[in-house]
């Protein structure tokens, strides 16, 4: 039985677009706009205990990265300056805006060197660690359905999803929309 080249091309054309179509979802975040987020405890950097449900009231940007991640760190500039302009700003409906950066790491070391030549000076900084980054099985991660970094998801003041993997655009004029003007 001879098989034509035109089928065999098309079978493995067909694999490919199934491939990326399955990885696409397997990638996706696991939570969309609208939804609240589960809550979890953690230590921080400086070794405080901090409950996601207790920065209820304010804006809260979840960030997902890895100190070992090149486009996280190529991110943490903009980062940097997000929080420098909206860390005290007033809001029309919230009581201020946090970053909460997850760290998805199989190294503290590198973690905590990371954020001193990064110069992330925000107090939530926190720790998650992994036995394998190629699964993401760290505590929180997994609680997210995080498989991939950056993964960012912008929290209103009742703890609900407004924006999954924003861009540091959207984020300053998401924000940028409810401070208050004076």
């Amino acid at each position: 039985m001879k098989i034509k080249f035109n089928t065999v091309l098309n079978i493995l054309l067909v694999l490919a677009v199934g491939l990326l179509i399955g990885k696409h979802f397997y990638m996706k975040p696991r939570f969309i706009n609208g939804e609240t987020t589960p809550d979890f405890t953690a230590s921080t950097l400086g070794g405080q205990p901090l409950q996601l449900s207790s920065l209820k009231g304010q804006y809260v940007l979840l960030d997902f990265w890895g100190s070992w991640c090149g486009p996280c760190r190529a991110e943490s500039p903009g980062m940097v300056q997000l929080y420098a302009k909206y860390g005290q700003a007033g809001f029309k409906d919230a009581e201020g805006f946090q970053i909460v950066s997850i760290g998805v790491e199989e190294n503290e070391a590198r973690w905590r060197r990371a954020i001193e030549q990064d110069g992330l000076n925000w107090p939530y900084q926190v720790l998650d660690l992994a036995s394998s980054l190629r699964f993401f099985d760290s505590e929180i991660a997994t609680r997210f359905g995080v498989k991939q970094v950056p993964t960012k998801y912008l929290l209103n003041p009742k703890g609900q999803i407004i924006a999954v993997n924003p861009s540091l655009k959207e984020l300053d004029q998401m924000l940028g929309e409810k401070v208050v003007q004076e």
